[in-house]
């Protein structure tokens, strides 16, 4: 297996990182001052950031996949460390905020996930760059590009204040509204 058997997959995977990139901007241009103004929560941009650094990745590793004769297994090592060193930079910038409570732990989670993805990635990008027809690097990075894609839309989507969707409060949520509200009686009525 070769980079040129992934070609249609690069192809369909540049243009969705592309298009990814693109809503990113419009959406951070439609509310700038709460993404990039002076008052701007930290971990605002930092979601703003590994959203870009994700689509990024998963951009700069489908094109050089349509290079003809290429080894994509070079770019996904650099991307990797690129990402690597986003992730450093970015736990710089939110790790005061977080000592000082602004901002919970939570928050920044979605990092050590990329951080789980860039290590994956540098490991596949090396080993495609030993043994450059071992279909199994080459289907790892296949799939880190499309993860690096929902991670990018999942950071995206806490970004412009979407709802979050918690399957732990969902339950609890339904189960705490199945018992309804209880009488001082300790009697509920159907």
């Amino acid at each position: 297996m070769t980079t040129a058997s992934a070609h249609e997959f690069f192809q369909a995977a540049a243009s969705v990182a592309g298009a990814l990139i693109g809503l990113l901007f419009v959406a951070i241009s439609v509310a700038p001052e709460r993404i990039l103004g002076p008052d701007a929560a930290e971990v605002h941009r930092v979601r703003a950031s590994a959203s870009l650094t994700a689509f990024s990745n998963a951009l700069a590793v489908a094109l050089f996949g349509l290079v003809p004769g290429y080894d994509v297994g070079y770019t996904a090592v650099v991307v990797a460390v690129l990402g690597l060193l986003f992730i450093a930079g970015a736990l710089t910038r939110v790790f005061p905020a977080w000592r000082a409570e602004r901002i919970q732990l939570t928050d920044i989670t979605f990092l050590l996930a990329l951080v789980v993805v860039f290590a994956l990635q540098l490991r596949a990008g090396l080993g495609l760059d030993a043994h450059p027809n071992d279909g199994g690097d080459l289907q790892t990075i296949c799939v880190l590009v499309i993860v690096c894609c929902f991670i990018g839309i999942a950071r995206a989507w806490e970004l412009v204040g979407g709802p979050q969707i918690n399957l732990r409060h969902q339950l609890y949520d339904r189960l705490k509204s199945s018992r309804g509200p209880r009488d001082p009686g300790g009697f509920n009525e159907p």
